[in-house]
């Protein structure tokens, strides 16, 4: 009789120490498990300093009890405002233990654009670090509706509560009357029509993350867990979730390593990290200037990346180099998280990229046509995701949350739901390669970008008539956001103040690298902008 997959992991999870009597359905359910096991190792460390599971329980129940204590109700939304640091690991369990929803807001995204989040989810309470007042001072100036600001010693327009204070505060545990599909956090990407997304997900789909995760990379309480993404950025989950889930220690990689890649090398020797997970980039880097010919990177075990393409002249580098290591090219939108996964060969061709690879365990995939009829093999179509990963749906938008779902019924009469990832596939030989993208977005850095929401922000420019957004590659797997204008007569508009405008609208990562002034534009036979001859025009520059 062959052991259905969901028995397979718990069993190996069971294999761990983990005591499923216990009944882990809940995300802070694991961070308890962890602590019982392991009190006394450190959970999180960030720039040397250490925060064990025992501690790390003990805080985020204080600030669960605070917020409590100060009016929030199950399903609430609470704002989580922060850098890189080792607050924020106290921050999500405490939210989730209060029984209410974690939102990770970029700091350095427009302030604008937090704003709408906050009025969007309807956020009363903040959890924050003293190197963001400015920003917080700034959002209350606009959005008036706060009631309580966590991690700040004084602030006039809300009651406000020092992480010092959180330390030395009585507190009860809370009684977590939370079921696994109540929501765990809502995590903001771009949206086509110039609005963010908030993408739902509950502690049914945030744990099943966890344990997958563990499961198909063999996860343990010995692994390190180079964390490379901020909170806002789904990546981060592996770190946050799965960690604590196996009782390993996340590395919370501090802004100052990101902004000195050469010491992103340092930091994993230092650390004895066992588990890199990241966006390209951060290797390339690493590879660009990191000396990792002078580094003892022998603890490494799992390199996994995500988020966009990786040339495969750089992965081959980084197999040469770190021959005791096994790469995984990890896919997955943040809808879903991860579905799919593949464990690159010793021998790879740097004339082909990287698949996507396979489905992993618990996932269905369907790829269909503009029809949304299965394909063949080999054909190429939408990829459709079925997975106990998948989000609950995107936040205050049901219509959104209706096209983004293909709905079946089985054969047995099940109801069976997939989410429309957008991206074209085709399997070959039982893998899964990437072809594009069926709508305009993009990947830039591995964030998701949508290019009609930055066009948008430019018709908004009083002096703008028309805007052609798009992106080429000069370099291979380097793509550049490139945007031309074309004017009203007569303007004076120049080019540093159209940048400051679409400053206060975009966030970093989807503003332009390129900006053009323009008389006219190719069209199509109907009249469109040509962007293919956009495209090729810049490409012969």
């Amino acid at each position: 009789m062959q052991v259905p997959q969901i028995s397979k992991e718990i069993l190996l999870l069971e294999c761990l120490g983990f005591d499923f009597s216990k009944m882990i359905y809940l995300l802070p359910h694991a961070l308890e498990e962890s602590t019982e096991r392991f009190p006394d190792k450190a959970a999180f460390i960030c720039t040397g300093k250490k925060l064990d599971y025992q501690s790390l329980d003990r805080l985020s129940n204080q600030i669960a009890f605070l917020l409590i204590n100060e009016g929030l109700k199950k399903g609430d939304r609470v704002g989580v405002l922060m850098n890189r640091t080792l607050e924020t690991a106290q921050a999500v369990y405490g939210v989730m233990k209060a029984g209410a929803a974690y939102v990770p807001i970029d700091p350095s995204t427009p302030i604008s654009r937090i704003k709408f989040q906050f009025e969007n989810c309807n956020i009363k309470y903040l959890i924050t670090t003293p190197s963001q007042k400015g920003v917080i001072t700034r959002l209350v100036g606009i959005y008036n509706d706060l009631k309580l600001v966590i991690g700040l010693e004084e602030f006039e327009n809300a009651l406000s509560v020092s992480w010092t204070e959180i330390s030395a505060m009585n507190y009860r545990k809370p009684d977590l009357n939370v079921l696994e599909q109540d929501l765990a956090y809502v995590m903001y990407t771009s949206g086509s029509t110039g609005t963010p997304k908030g993408i739902m997900h509950t502690h049914r789909s945030g744990l099943s993350y966890a344990k997958l995760s563990a499961n198909r990379y063999a996860l343990s309480s010995k692994d390190v867990f180079g964390n490379h993404a901020p909170i806002h950025f789904d990546i981060s989950t592996l770190g946050y979730f799965t960690s604590p889930l196996v009782g390993g220690t996340t590395v919370i990689v501090s802004d100052a390593h990101t902004k000195m890649p050469a010491s992103l090398s340092h930091l994993i020797e230092k650390e004895r990290v066992s588990v890199w997970y990241s966006v390209p980039l951060a290797l390339v880097q690493m590879i660009q200037l990191g000396a990792l010919e002078e580094k003892n990177l022998t603890s490494l075990r799992w390199v996994l990346f995500g988020g966009e393409r990786l040339d495969p002249k750089y992965l081959k580098r980084l197999i040469e180099l770190w021959t005791n290591c096994s790469f995984s090219n990890v896919y997955g939108p943040a809808e879903v998280n991860q579905c799919t996964y593949y464990d690159v060969p010793s021998f790879i061709s740097v004339d082909s990229p990287i698949p996507i690879g396979k489905v992993w365990e618990n996932t269905e995939a369907l790829i269909v046509d503009t029809q949304d009829n299965e394909v063949e093999q080999g054909h190429s179509g939408e990829l459709l995701i079925r997975s106990t990963t998948m989000m609950a749906g995107y936040w205050n938008n049901s219509e959104l949350t209706e096209a983004s779902i293909f709905t079946r019924e089985s054969t047995s009469g099940i109801i069976e739901k997939f989410y429309r990832t957008g991206d074209l596939m085709r399997i070959e030989n039982g893998l899964l390669h990437f072809i594009g993208r069926k709508d305009r977005q993009v990947k830039l850095r591995g964030y998701r970008v949508e290019l009609d929401e930055v066009a948008n922000v430019f018709t908004r420019h009083k002096e703008v008539q028309e805007v052609a957004v798009f992106t080429y590659e000069k370099e291979k797997n380097n793509p550049s956001l490139r945007v031309e204008l074309r004017l009203k007569e007569e303007s004076l508009v120049r080019l540093e103040e159209l940048k400051s405008f679409i400053g206060q609208f975009l966030p970093r990562y989807a503003l332009p690298h390129e900006i053009h002034f323009v008389q006219g534009f190719p069209r199509t036979s109907t009249g469109k902008i040509d962007h293919k001859k956009l495209i090729a025009q810049a490409l012969k520059e």
